[in-house]
């Protein structure tokens, strides 16, 4: 799932060719890219979407959505380090067809072979 998360501005370099931040997403601190995003300061909220900020919204929306999102559980998640994504990654069951494709594969190799493809 893709989200835009909301965080607060609580830095902002201009020393390189783009115009970076760190943004605060309810305690964890990441760094993000604010080009697109000229008009944001610092203590100003942005969303957030895979490490650019989209858009400026104001404290009330950010804080609610941050609510929001941590009661859905999706924040652990979004929001994790990369040691914590790969460490969740791993735990998870592995296939070798991620979308599903193998189930009908095998589903169609298991029927008797004067059956296949009759219904």
């Amino acid at each position: 799932m893709c989200l835009a998360i909301p965080g607060k501005v609580e830095e902002i370099s201009t020393g390189g060719p783009i115009r970076m931040g760190k943004v605060n997403f309810g305690g964890v601190v990441k760094k993000v890219c604010l080009d697109y995003v000229p008009e944001v300061e610092v203590g100003d909220y942005t969303l957030v979407h895979v490490g650019f900020a989209i858009s400026k919204i104001d404290e009330e929306t950010a804080r609610q959505t941050l609510a929001d999102f941590r009661t859905m559980g999706l924040l652990d998640e979004e929001l994790a380090s990369e040691e914590e994504a790969l460490s969740r990654a791993a735990a998870r069951p592995q296939s070798n067809c991620p979308d599903g494709s193998c189930e009908a594969v095998s589903q169609q190799t298991s029927e008797p072979a004067g059956q296949r493809g009759q219904q």
